[in-house]
């Protein structure tokens, strides 16, 4: 196989391909083979930086179908280089690095690194590989390197081993102690009905696990069984119908709070005890607050986020410094931001993914969610909602996100970054257009109040052939002015499908 084909594997800081055969015009990609060879690279890799010939990992996966051909590949492909290969079984993607920093663990079985098998939230059909070693997950230039090592063929030596030892049940007793010391209580959500909606991925375990040693009524939970083929709905936070899935359990439960995971716990969002999501600009104002309560600080966010959700840092006494969309670029601005002496507690997209500086700037949904049950605890002794917190935050009365495609077989990226500067050198003529402060990624601009009273932001996709667009207004009518606006200005290009657009000003 060549290293083209290999590194048509990359997506970003991960691996990604088609898993599962059957699916119209979406050959498998990621084979067995294939993944025992990146496997096998990844132990090269980790070998020369930490200048050892043989090196131990652990690998773990989320429920998809396809993981346990893929997880025994990998165990394969560690051992073919003399490698010791740890199989954790049904793991989280963050207790794969967790797994890395446990000194008990280190102690009685040392691993160097760790593989994760997940796709996150894509369709059933897909899946990847992540890694880490004991600093964090990896950056881009560190999986071409690997990708590289793969297509260049690895020395089998086949004599390494294979020990199996699972560790979600070591990772779930760190969160309930975390809880427990943090409340000074060992059932501080005695009382409480939350609801856990895992999406038939790898959440499941958070309801035995986590919530019912901590005191919690886990009854109506739903789809906590695994099951790679996702029968309820997709497990991915943003998704509008896994969100309406669970505010209706958290409804028909009469529930206090609701949690929602993606696949492989990276990513969370939760419900009000009023069956409303806590997601988004929420999630972030949320977790935000009780950060700030404790030390004042600034928060590193995705481009996307609202302008209500500035004021309300400003107003708790925060910074807001608005980044680029991607999870490693967040979590790698407020790690420089920290290293120049602004302290910066947490980095957070919309997506769900939130990293603390407390937990390693690990992007990891049930830490996340540990922290805002510390606070549920501690707001029901003082007989207030967790959601008081956030009871001040300006939120838009209309928000919609549109994705432009580019037309088969053009340069997408040179085309998309010549439309921003364009968009960006015409809105600098018009009055009633205000570029954004902070426009680290695409081009973000205000409307006035006579022409949509809100922003857009024009940006291209991390990785595929789009160009979202993101729009909120404070006014009812003012995203479709918007809407409009940007649909005369986008039509001058051929070379782009406004399908979006059209469908959604018909509407």
């Amino acid at each position: 196989m060549t290293l083209q084909k290999y590194l048509q594997l990359k997506n970003g800081t991960d691996v990604r391909g088609v898993a599962v055969a059957g699916v119209e015009n979406q050959p498998v990609t990621l084979t067995e083979d294939i993944a025992s060879d990146i496997a096998a690279a990844f132990c090269l890799w980790l070998g020369q930086k930490l200048s050892k010939d043989h090196v131990s990992v652990a690998v773990g996966y989320d429920s998809r179908i396809s993981a346990p051909a893929l997880s025994k590949a990998v165990l394969a492909g560690i051992t073919k280089t003399g490698g010791k290969a740890v199989d954790t079984g049904l793991s989280t993607t963050p207790s794969m690095f967790m797994l890395l920093k446990d000194e008990t663990r280190l102690t009685s079985l040392p691993c160097d690194g760790s593989i994760m098998i997940t796709a996150s939230h894509l369709p059933f059909n897909r899946n990847g590989l992540k890694f880490f070693t004991a600093q964090g997950g990896l950056e881009s230039a560190d999986i071409t390197q690997i990708l590289t090592l793969a297509a260049e063929g690895t020395k089998t030596k086949t004599n390494g081993e294979i020990v199996y030892a699972p560790y979600v049940d070591n990772y779930a007793k760190s969160l309930v102690e975390k809880v427990r010391k943090a409340t000074g209580d060992q059932t501080p959500l005695k009382g409480k009905r939350i609801v856990v909606d895992a999406g038939n991925g790898a959440g499941g375990f958070f309801a035995d696990k986590v919530l019912a040693p901590l005191g919690a009524d886990t009854t109506g939970s739903q789809f906590l069984e695994p099951d790679g083929r996702f029968p309820n709905h997709i497990p991915n936070p943003e998704d509008g119908e896994a969100m309406r899935s669970v505010c209706e359990a958290v409804k028909k439960a009469n529930a206090d709070f609701g949690i929602i995971f993606d696949t492989d716990v990276d990513r969370a969002g939760a419900v009000d005890e009023r069956g409303e999501e806590i997601n988004r600009n929420r999630l972030i104002a949320l977790i935000s607050a009780i950060l700030l309560q404790e030390k004042k600080g600034t928060i590193v966010t995705d481009s996307v986020t609202s302008d209500g959700l500035a004021v309300f840092l400003k107003d708790a006494g925060g910074k807001h410094h608005r980044f680029k969309r991607g999870y490693k670029n967040v979590i790698n601005e407020a790690i420089r931001l920290n290293a120049l002496g602004e302290y910066t507690p947490l980095a957070i997209e919309t997506s769900g993914h939130a990293a603390l500086m407390e937990n390693y700037f690990l992007d990891d949904g049930a830490y996340l969610i540990v922290r805002l049950l510390i606070a549920l605890a501690k707001a029901g002794k003082e007989g207030k909602r967790l959601t008081d917190l956030i009871a001040t935050l300006p939120e838009a009365k209309e928000g919609k996100e549109l994705r432009v495609k580019f037309v088969q077989g053009v340069d997408f990226k040179t085309l998309g970054k010549g439309v921003i500067d364009d968009f960006a050198a015409f809105a600098s003529t018009q009055e009633y257009l205000r570029p954004a402060d902070d426009n680290f990624e695409g081009f973000r601009v205000n409307f006035d109040k006579a022409h949509g009273d809100g922003w857009a932001l024009l940006r291209m996709s991390l990785h595929d052939p789009n160009m979202p667009v993101n729009i909120e207004s404070d006014s009812a009518g003012g995203v479709k002015a918007i809407c409009t606006f940007l649909y005369q200005f986008l039509s001058l290009y051929d070379f782009l499908d406004l399908t979006a657009f059209e469908n959604f000003l018909k509407a």
